[in-house]
């Protein structure tokens, strides 16, 4: 059973990334999400995979997280949502969003992903609620370094339309920020409401929607605060 691949990549399709390992080609279905953080054609990059078998094929899934696979796995197990239907909707909306979604009971934030209907959206909340409440998925992953001979292909791309040395597109790649997750932020404020007695449950739901009418100002101090008067209202 494949667990991780690290090569160089071959080609980055719309939903997949073949990777040579030593030779040997592999065919990696993956989100949006994860296939932006890979380099360009001929740089190094590594993956988490989860392998499928079945009797008429193996395929091959790769993630740039723990926290992406961990919710790869889990929706796969509502009824009606496949693994296309899993990356889909993680190619919309990261780990952090999708633990507000289930914690806020947002559908039409679910309904956003190519397969998803009100029906089934409704279903991975119900399915998933408490489930998403225990899990301890960390923060998002940063997007994957990248060697200076090998710049996204974002940046590649501008390189020849504006015939930039490689030095000044790796420059420009250097000045990338990194992804900001607030997702332990609400984890520990979930477990602070747990603390003080409140099921993780409630903690989570009453936590999602402190996340929701906090705005920018997600502090842990101010989603107890609000994640207190959910409760008490």
């Amino acid at each position: 059973m494949i667990a991780k691949l690290r090569g160089i990549i071959d080609f980055i399709g719309e939903d997949s990334v073949i990777i040579d390992v030593n030779g040997v080609g592999y065919l990696v279905f993956a989100s949006r999400r994860t296939l932006s953080m890979l380099p360009a054609k001929g740089g190094d990059a590594g993956l988490m995979i989860e392998t499928h078998v079945r009797e008429d094929h193996i395929h091959l899934y790769g993630f740039a997280d723990n926290a992406e696979k961990q919710w790869f796995s889990l929706l796969t197990t509502v009824q009606g949502v496949g693994a296309k239907v899993a990356l889909a909707l993680l190619s919309v909306l990261s780990p952090t969003d999708l633990l507000r979604a289930l914690a806020a009971q947002d559908t039409t934030a679910l309904c956003r992903a190519p397969g998803i209907g009100p029906k089934v959206a409704t279903r991975i909340v119900g399915e998933l609620k408490d489930k998403a409440a225990k899990l301890n998925l960390g923060p998002v992953a940063a997007p994957a370094p990248v060697t200076e001979s090998a710049a996204p292909a974002k940046a590649a791309s501008k390189s020849k339309k504006t015939s930039k040395s490689s030095d000044d597109v790796s420059g420009d790649t250097a000045s990338v920020e990194p992804i900001v997750d607030d997702g332990v932020v609400l984890a520990d404020a979930v477990s602070a409401l747990v603390n003080l007695g409140y099921g993780r449950s409630e903690a989570f739901g009453a936590v999602g929607k402190a996340a929701q009418l906090a705005g920018d100002d997600k502090s842990i101090d101010t989603l107890i605060r609000l994640g207190l008067k959910e409760l008490s209202a």
